[in-house]
């Protein structure tokens, strides 16, 4: 049996135990709840992740660096803790339970920790027992933070996702396309707009863009100012826009602010742009029939 040196230096002694008994201590792990509800396809696999985070924890005690969640031997397997706690959050549990499961990886090392220094000097050993409970703690703290910048990532891509299904862009008719905007318009949601309709006008070739503002509740200076950058950006791609659904309420609230909506083309309702646009590509190319 291979012996782990002195616990004379914590650090050392604590890198060392997890590299000489990574065994022993994985195959303890891979039974745990947090390993083996994650690798479910084969025992050896929750095995190997095992010895990844050992090593990894054995990089961390041997730096000295075990109170802080930056030291670079976390950094190796923080994917790996985040797949994991995703996987675990996925299946109900809170992030609570799951720092309790990450909890319960410490006591197969103290075990081994405390047999393997009984016979040293009892101080020594007291200081590795407490450097490696502050390097559980750490990783903790890592899987906590992991799991939170996880749900983060999580709720951004939903955002972004909701706001892409709220601001469709349909096609017409040929070379037409028209933005239905309903409910609140701000900075990140304009950009969608903004970039959903650039994308249609490329893909369907449009020359005449629709933005029906008739859902949007208000219109204020920083809504007008959306909508003016989001045609002067379809005109930049060769497409001519109209803003519907100015009704009554709006047009009293622009012309109260002071809002100059400059050059662009506004009607009252979308049949109304509607119509305009038809007129206007009837112009453009004669003999240009709609296609239903």
């Amino acid at each position: 049996m291979t012996e782990v040196p002195p616990a004379g230096n914590a650090p050392q002694t604590v890198a060392r135990l997890l590299r000489v008994r990574n065994e022993q201590i994985a195959q303890r792990w891979a039974d745990l709840p947090l390993f083996q509800a994650v690798f479910t396809v084969t025992r050896d696999e929750a095995v190997e992740a095992c010895h990844a985070v050992l090593e990894s924890l054995a990089q961390v005690a041997e730096s000295g660096r075990v109170g802080d969640i930056d030291a670079p031997g976390f950094g190796s397997i923080r994917q790996q803790l985040a797949a994991m706690s995703a996987s675990r959050t996925r299946s109900g549990l809170s992030i609570g339970q799951v720092d309790r499961e990450v909890g319960a990886l410490g006591a197969a090392p103290v075990e081994v920790l405390e047999r393997e220094t009984a016979e040293t000097d009892e101080a020594d050993a007291l200081r590795a027992r407490l450097l490696w409970t502050e390097l559980l703690s750490t990783l903790r703290v890592v899987v906590i933070e992991t799991t939170l910048q996880e749900n983060r990532d999580i709720v951004d891509r939903q955002r972004q996702q909701l706001m892409e299904m709220t601001t469709p862009v349909i096609k017409l008719w040929d070379r037409l396309v028209a933005v239905p905007l309903i409910g609140m318009l701000d900075s990140a949601r304009s950009q969608v707009v903004m970039e959903n309709l650039l994308e249609a006008v490329v893909e369907h070739n449009a020359t005449m863009a629709i933005l029906d503002i008739t859902g949007v509740p208000t219109v204020d200076s920083l809504v007008a100012q959306h909508l003016m950058k989001t045609v002067a950006s379809a005109r930049l791609m060769g497409a001519d826009c109209v803003i519907s659904g100015i009704r009554p309420a709006i047009a009293q609230t622009i012309v109260q602010l002071g809002l100059d909506l400059g050059p662009v083309t506004t009607r009252a309702t979308l049949a109304d742009a509607l119509e305009l646009a038809l007129e206007r590509q009837s112009d453009k190319d004669q003999g240009f029939v709609p296609r239903r």
